[in-house]
C-alpha cells in the first residue's frame, strides 16, 4: 500500500462487545489508533449468518461502521479441532450456548477418551478494517496458532479456550501465558502484525 493510499484515522470502533479482545487489540495497536467498543453506537450486535470467519467478520465491520460513521475493525475468530472436524470453528463463541465455562466443558466432553497426538487444534483469527459501511475494498488479515487441546483446563489469563490450548512453542497453556507473550504469539497478534504492516504501523 503506498504513502498515498495508505487510511489515515485515529479512532476505530471494534465491532465486538468482547472486552477481551477489546484489551488485546488495543493492547496490539499501541497508542496509534484508540479502539472504541461498537456499544457507544449501538446495542444490538449483528447476526452472525455467514459461513466463513471472512463473512461473518465483513458482516461485523459493516454493521460497526454503518453504527458509529467511523472506520471500524471486526475480529472473527474461534478454535478449529482436528478430531471434530474442524468443529467448534465459526460456532466457537456459542458453542455450548452458555459461555466459556460451559464451552470449555462441551469440547472436554466430545474429545474424551481422544489421546494426545490426535487432539491438535488451530485458533483462527480474520480481522476485516473497514473505512466506511460501503466499503468495497475491506482490509482482510488472517492469523492462525497451532496447537492442541489439554485433558484439562490450565491457567487464569485470558479469556475463550485459552485454558484448554496448549502452546507448543512455550511449553504452557495459552491462559498461563502473560499478555504481553500472547499479544507476541496468538492467532489474534499475527492478524494484527499483518494489519498494522498493511497500515505503515510498523
Amino acid at each position: 500500500m503506498s504513502e498515498a493510499s495508505r487510511p489515515s484515522f485515529s479512532q476505530l470502533v471494534l465491532a465486538s462487545g468482547n472486552a477481551g479482545k477489546l484489551a488485546e487489540l488495543q493492547a496490539m495497536l499501541g497508542n496509534a489508533v484508540e479502539v472504541i467498543p461498537q456499544s457507544r453506537f449501538v446495542e444490538q450486535e449483528v447476526e452472525e449468518t455467514g459461513l466463513t470467519f471472512v463473512e461473518n467478520a465483513i458482516l461485523k465491520a459493516r454493521h460497526a461502521a454503518k453504527a458509529s460513521g467511523l472506520p471500524s475493525l471486526a475480529d472473527d475468530s474461534g478454535l478449529a479441532v482436528d478430531a471434530l472436524g474442524g468443529a467448534p470453528g465459526i460456532y466457537s463463541a456459542r458453542y455450548a450456548g452458555g459461555g466459556d465455562s460451559a464451552n470449555n466443558a462441551k469440547l472436554l466432553q466430545a474429545l474424551q477418551g481422544i489421546p494426545d497426538d490426535q487432539r491438535s487444534a488451530r485458533f483462527i483469527s480474520v480481522l476485516v478494517l473497514m473505512l466506511h459501511a460501503e466499503d468495497p475494498t475491506p482490509i482482510i488479515c488472517e492469523g492462525i496458532w497451532h496447537g492442541r487441546i489439554l485433558h484439562e483446563p490450565q491457567g487464569s489469563q485470558g479469556f475463550g479456550y485459552d485454558p484448554l490450548f496448549w502452546v507448543p512453542e512455550m511449553s504452557c497453556a495459552s491462559a498461563e501465558l502473560s499478555p504481553a507473550d500472547k499479544n507476541r504469539l496468538s492467532h489474534r497478534a499475527q492478524a494484527m502484525a499483518d494489519l498494522r504492516k498493511r497500515l505503515g504501523l510498523v
